[in-house]
């Protein structure tokens, strides 16, 4: 008892200074990395690739920080499902379900404990993030700020198309994260539940329906055609424009497609003059200018699970005053042969992933258990409190060293324009 009522005690003291760090490592963070990728400007004109290599380390060691304020505040990610670790450096497209603010956050520290992902990663998010302290470094990163809403529906899918084509590929970015349900759970939930009634699909209580836009549209730049091997590292094709990673022949892969595909959700039952996904039914297979290389090779569909089904959220990832505890995240990857192209296919393709998704949360919040076949135990991500350590070393160092910079630029300023007046 005694023990308890400390804690209880000291929460709030802890939450203040908690609050406080946070709010000085976004100050002394963020304005650093704009600084570095301002100052560094001339090797973009010199050499672009050397660029944005130190660009792609500066923005994980940012992204560390992020990591670090849910790993103090004892808020543990565990990995589990399948294998992931050939998709590290691979073109790979995220998915993942997505209830709170604290679902970024959290899919970073998972991340950043693993090699290459996080400098090369590229994030799909609501435009509303662009306003905020973040925002410009997302920018500098070459993210994509989606806009929401019937009537920017089409012209926003058109943008990321030409944002993949104009950034992403060049960039040789590798991940790329989306949240197919266009919001968080408590908010689209009851739109969610009333389109499924109106067209009798299954009522799901843990996700949403997706919304299929932006995944064929990055299909249809990404994606070769279902019926091309045009495959970078083996293609046989005459045609040397012709470059990805498309569907791939073998009894193996036609038998893991058929499993991925088969139907949970009937498509005769999505009513398309609803759903967003003939958007882009018209687009042809980008050749993204003949860059080799630049089609997915794996889609990785992520499922996120909160304790009791309550999210995390970004207040309680900066003040710590929840109880500690440990958020799921399941994985199954699928090549990008197994994902259908045409429009009607991907629809049903996408939407029973987030039945699948359904049926795995109800599992899991009603006996605490996850399948056992998974191929990876559930596993908790570890995390490198010296690395942590050395990079806000880095960043409170470089602040420094700006900060006398724009003094002796002031300075110098203040005595030239003396010399001048005198």
């Amino acid at each position: 008892m005694p023990c308890y009522s400390l804690r209880n005690i000291i929460k709030y003291p802890r939450a203040v200074l908690r609050t406080i760090l946070v709010v000085a490592n976004n100050i002394y963070c963020v304005p650093t990395y704009l600084v570095w990728m301002f100052l560094l400007l001339p090797l973009r004109k010199i050499h672009e690739t050397y660029y944005y290599r130190i660009e792609g380390i500066l923005f994980h060691w940012l992204l560390a920080n992020v990591s670090m304020w849910s790993w103090t505040a004892g808020y543990e990610v565990v990995e589990m499902g399948d294998d992931i670790t050939t998709a590290f450096d691979k073109r790979t497209l995220v998915l993942a379900n997505h209830q709170s603010t604290s679902d970024v956050p959290l899919l970073m520290a998972a991340f950043n404990a693993k090699k290459g992902i996080l400098p090369n990663i590229m994030w799909i998010m609501d435009r509303l993030f662009k306003y905020t302290n973040f925002g410009a470094v997302s920018l500098v990163h070459q993210d994509f700020f989606i806009a929401s809403g019937k009537n920017n529906r089409e012209k926003s899918l058109q943008q990321l198309k030409s944002h993949i084509r104009q950034c992403y590929v060049p960039r040789k970015r590798k991940w790329m994260v989306l949240f197919p349900e266009g919001g968080f759970l408590r908010k689209r939930k009851e739109v969610s539940q009333r389109f499924a009634e109106k067209n009798n699909l299954p009522v799901l209580n843990n996700v949403t329906l997706p919304r299929v836009g932006a995944m064929k549209a990055i299909m249809d730049m990404l994606g070769a055609p279902n019926d091309m091997n045009v495959c970078s590292s083996s293609s046989t094709t005459t045609n040397p424009s012709l470059v990805g990673c498309g569907s791939v022949g073998g009894g193996q892969d036609a038998v893991k497609q058929s499993a991925s595909n088969s139907t949970i959700i009937s498509s005769k039952a999505i009513n398309k003059d609803d759903d967003d996904c003939d958007t882009c039914k018209d687009a042809s297979y980008a050749l993204l200018n003949g860059q080799s290389g630049g089609c997915l090779e794996y889609v990785l569909d992520i499922t996120i699970a909160y304790p009791q089904g309550v999210p995390l959220d970004l207040p309680n990832i900066v003040h710590g005053m929840r109880d500690p505890c440990q958020t799921f995240l399941f994985y199954k990857l699928y090549h990008s042969s197994e994902v259908p192209r045409d429009s009607e296919s991907l629809t049903q393709w996408l939407y029973n992933r987030f039945y699948e998704k359904e049926k795995l949360l109800e599992e899991f919040y009603r006996t605490g258990s996850w399948p056992a076949s998974c191929t990876i135990p559930p596993t908790a991500v570890h995390q490198d409190l010296l690395r942590f350590l050395l990079i806000h070393l880095f960043f409170i160092t470089s602040t420094y060293v700006h900060l006398q910079l724009i003094l002796m630029l002031i300075n110098y300023t203040n005595v030239m324009c003396v010399y001048m007046l005198s």
